[in-house]
C-alpha cells in the first residue's frame, strides 16, 4: 500500500559506488596508492552487488 515509501537499494548501492569511486581519486590525487587500491577494490565489490540486483529484477 505504501510501497513509494519504499528504497530503492539498486539507488543506495549506486550512490555508495559514486561515492567510494570519488573518494578513491583522491587518494590517487594526493598520491596515495595504498587507499586507492583499498577504494578501488570496495567499489568493484559495489559494483558486482549492483550487477547481481540489476540480473535478479
Amino acid at each position: 500500500m505504501l510501497g513509494f515509501l519504499k528504497r530503492d537499494p539498486k539507488k543506495k548501492l549506486q550512490k555508495d559506488y559514486e561515492y567510494t569511486l570519488g573518494k578513491a581519486l583522491h587518494a590517487q590525487r594526493n598520491g596515495d596508492l595504498r587507499t586507492h587500491g583499498t577504494l578501488m577494490e570496495e567499489a568493484e565489490k559495489i559494483y558486482e552487488e549492483i550487477r547481481k540486483l540489476e540480473k535478479s529484477g
